[in-house]
């Protein structure tokens, strides 16, 4: 073992790129592969779909499937900011214990990720086009909350789920009356943000000041009102 890593140091200094910057490239590359999953739709749940499998379900008046596939689409720019926003805090955070549970976060948004998308196809609408964009903001924005110490990077963590249990508070009550598929998929992923946003609590997140917590909900209601049409 000890020969084989005298070898790949050798190996890296014989190339002029020290074993540290191959590790950074392997995240960079790593961190590029998960947004191609994210963005393409290929990434999988790892949970059953809330909403089981689609049966005879009430059918939607058109206006209904619009509506619906709207909210849906809204809930899944959520899921792919939050899959961005988390990995980005992970990258930089220095703290193995809270890199971990944003980690285990951002595995859990994947699934909200994949069953929203599967309700988006059921709805015969479509992800939104912006979602690059969204990804890459929100992605940028996690590395500079990783950069403000655990405390914050948690408390971070904490305000973003708070914030959207309210969101889906309201899709909850503006969801069709006969859409229950939507229904499920939108109470299970509420249950898993109020699990993240107690976590990080328990886990020492330091409450966000005011001007910050405002304008990540000017910044939320900007994507969510693009996000229901584009």
């Amino acid at each position: 073992m000890a020969e084989s890593n005298v070898s790949q140091a050798q190996a890296s200094s014989a190339a002029g790129m020290p074993a540290r910057s191959l590790r950074g490239l392997d995240a960079v590359l790593a961190e590029a592969g998960r947004a191609l999953q994210v963005l393409s739709g290929a990434a999988q749940a790892s949970r059953p779909n809330p909403a089981g499998r689609q049966r005879g379900e009430p059918a939607l008046s058109e206006a209904e499937q619009r509506h619906a596939a709207g909210l849906m689409r809204v809930n899944h720019v959520g899921e792919v900011c939050a899959q961005a926003l988390y990995r980005g805090q992970a990258l930089l955070c220095k703290d193995s214990a809270a890199r971990a549970l944003l980690l285990r976060a951002a595995a859990e948004e994947v699934d909200h990720l994949a069953w929203c998308g599967d309700r988006l196809d059921e709805l015969k609408s479509r992800p939104s086009y912006l979602n690059p964009l969204w990804y890459a903001g929100s992605f940028a924005l996690g590395l500079a909350a990783s950069r403000a110490g655990t405390a914050r990077n948690l408390g971070f963590m904490a305000e973003t789920e708070a914030q959207v249990e309210q969101h889906l508070d309201g899709h909850l009550t503006q969801l069709p009356a006969a859409d229950e598929r939507s229904r499920r998929i939108v109470e299970q992923m509420r249950s898993d943000e109020i699990d993240h946003r107690a976590t990080a609590q328990r886990e020492g997140a330091r409450r966000l000041s005011l001007p910050v917590r405002l304008a990540m909900r000017a910044m939320s209601k900007v994507m969510t009102t693009t996000a229901y049409r584009i």
